[in-house]
């Protein structure tokens, strides 16, 4: 999990997790709900984090709408898709700046976590 800015600053970088997790599950791991992490913060999330607004305290949080099964979307959630699309394509292209390294897009076969998360603090800093 990678926290960035608007201005491609990443701020955190979560520690690796084996296996299959879901993106809310290690935010709640990392960042637990009862504290005011994101109080004085707007939040930029994508749909692996719905119900983030029930459990965290934020000024305002961006999250795409989903669309229903069968329905179609609205042209207004449309139209608030986009923004938050262009708001959050930044974050993106600081994560696709950490795989120009290739560590995050090959497969490692390193077994000591500990220095592949050392070595992905290094690539953040770069």
């Amino acid at each position: 999990m990678i926290i960035s800015t608007s201005d491609k600053y990443i701020h955190y970088v979560s520690p690796c997790w084996v296996g299959k997790s879901h993106d809310f599950c290690i935010l709640k791991e990392e960042f637990a709900p009862q504290e005011a992490w994101f109080k004085n913060h707007e939040v930029q999330l994508d749909l692996g984090f719905a119900g983030f607004d029930k459990n965290y305290e934020c000024e305002c949080v961006g999250i795409p709408h989903k669309k229903s099964k069968g329905k179609e979307l609205d042209e207004q959630q449309k139209l608030e898709n986009k923004s938050v699309s262009r708001e959050r394509i930044v974050v993106e292209h600081s994560i696709g700046g950490m795989k120009r390294y290739r560590i995050l897009s090959d497969r490692a076969r390193m077994h000591d976590f500990n220095l592949y998360d050392d070595i992905l603090g290094v690539i953040a800093g770069l």
